[in-house]
């Protein structure tokens, strides 16, 4: 048998080749090229014996040799870098470089033969579901950035005006009080007007972006207005600094929009979307980020695969006479799933559903005394138990 450990990095990767007791390929080195990566596929192919390929997942550098060589037909597993971390060092000075890699992965194919999961890559609507909810999540950080970049200029020329409206965000990601801020820039925008001047340009504002007009509030505007106090003054440069500032969080919030739309019309067309989107706490943005982050449940052995690819299974520790039971989260697993598991049970506490399993169960934690965060993770288990049964049981159906 042939393992065969690849090293991977950004561009290129290098190779060794194993079997028991004997070096068959030193390490050498090959270019993430179509024709490398073919020639790669037929050395491997031609040498005497079963072979196995074990890489490290490494984000996406990995995914271009390693479908490649599955395409090939050569059994390729993709293992946990924890696992190759923590593995071999008897060396009290562990040496680091590629073709030590590259050795150790063989070495670690060797001893782990028949433990090799194969490599199984994604469906290209869950891979595009993935890549744009990743998408996603950096455009909101930027957009957060942005948000509190905004606020913090406004506080020096229109304090407050960021609290000015309720009106939740639209499809589109407008906001209210960004497109009023880019209108009334300054807190002298609306205080050098008089109260009735004002009010008839709010409503001819609010008509011309499509706002409900209100005379309570166009008063309560202008009050605010009147009592604040500007830091800089009402000058060119002032409405420069702003408006830009509007511009670029209305150019991220729009891209925002249109991830979520796109992640929507993606997720749509999975099999067990009208399962997912059936539970309570699962919206139109959480739900896709839900089936982005778990993907094909069929690819867990168990609901506590699953749970444990979430982060958020407690292991037990024993030593002795010394047995815990009640231990912290693993956060051995997705981050982006442990928060959206997160938001949605807190879409759950918040909406409190009597005759809903999870709130029935989070309640009676929270009844004995638990912890907010441990009431809120023991709840997205169940969670996570209920989808793996469900949505399990439904894609299995379709294939009966």
């Amino acid at each position: 048998m042939n393992s065969v450990g690849i090293d991977v990095s950004k561009g290129k990767s290098t190779v060794c080749v194993k079997r028991v007791g004997e070096e068959v390929l030193s390490p050498f080195e090959i270019n993430h090229t179509a024709s490398e990566l073919s020639e790669l596929a037929k050395l491997l192919k031609s040498l005497d014996g079963e072979i196995r390929v074990v890489m490290e997942a490494t984000g996406n550098y990995h995914l271009p040799i390693a479908s490649t060589l599955h395409s090939a037909g050569v059994f390729v597993s993709v293992v946990n870098p924890v696992l190759i971390h923590g593995y071999g060092n008897n060396s009290l000075r562990p040496a680091k470089t590629d073709r030590k890699d590259a050795e150790k992965l063989a070495d670690y194919g060797l001893q782990h033969w028949t433990d090799l999961s194969p490599y199984a890559p994604l469906e290209d609507t869950r891979a595009l579901l993935k890549t744009c909810y990743r998408q996603y999540q950096q455009c909101a950080k930027i957009q957060t950035m942005l948000k509190n970049n905004l606020i913090s200029l406004l506080d020096m020329v229109f304090p407050g005006s960021n609290r000015l409206f309720t009106s939740p965000q639209r499809a589109d990601g407008t906001e209210k009080w960004v497109d009023f801020v880019d209108k009334f820039w300054h807190c002298g925008c609306v205080s050098g007007l008089s109260e009735n001047v004002f009010i008839a340009r709010y409503q001819k504002w609010c008509g011309k972006h499509g706002y409900h007009f209100n005379v309570d509030k166009a008063c309560e505007i202008h009050r605010h207005a009147s009592a604040c106090v500007s830091v800089f003054a009402k000058t060119d440069t002032t409405k420069f600094l702003v408006n830009q500032a509007v511009l670029q969080l209305m150019a991220a919030s729009s891209n925002l929009a249109a991830l979520r739309q796109k992640m929507q019309s993606l997720a749509s067309t999975l099999p067990e979307y009208f399962v997912v989107m059936e539970k309570f706490g699962v919206g139109l943005a959480l739900g896709p980020q839900l089936m982005a982050e778990i993907g094909d449940v069929r690819r867990f052995k168990s609901k506590k695969s699953l749970v444990a690819f979430a982060g958020i299974d407690a292991p037990p520790y024993q030593s002795g006479t010394l047995n815990i039971h009640s231990r912290s989260i693993s956060k051995r697993g997705s981050p982006a799933l442990r928060r959206t598991l997160f938001l949605i049970m807190t879409a759950i506490l918040i909406r409190s559903p009597a005759d809903e399993p999870v709130y029935q169960f989070m309640d009676k934690k929270r009844s004995e005394g638990k912890p907010y965060k441990v009431y809120m993770m023991a709840s997205a288990n169940k969670f996570l138990r209920i989808y793996y049964a469900s949505v399990k049981s439904y894609l299995d159906s379709l294939e009966a």
